[in-house]
């Protein structure tokens, strides 16, 4: 298993546990590695969304379109 996948895997186990500020920094470790994969910034957008950021959720969520117009996944 790459460093991306441990990253997603334990985001989004933290992600469902509710503790979204460690979720958080997963997602952000791994989009340092890959920034051009949209369901990174769609999961970013989730949690960032779970905290109550929203402006910053959309930004997320604007990404992972730019990135893949057509992200089903994106919310």
């Amino acid at each position: 298993m790459d460093d991306i996948e441990e990253f997603v895997l334990r985001g989004k186990s933290f992600l469902e546990s509710g503790d979204f500020d460690k979720a958080l920094d997963f997602f952000e470790q791994a989009l340092l590695l890959n920034p051009k994969n949209p369901d990174l910034w769609n999961y970013k957008g989730i949690v960032l969304r779970s905290l109550g950021r929203y402006a910053e959720s959309i930004d997320c969520f604007n990404n992972s379109l730019k990135i893949d117009p057509r992200d089903k996944f994106a919310s």
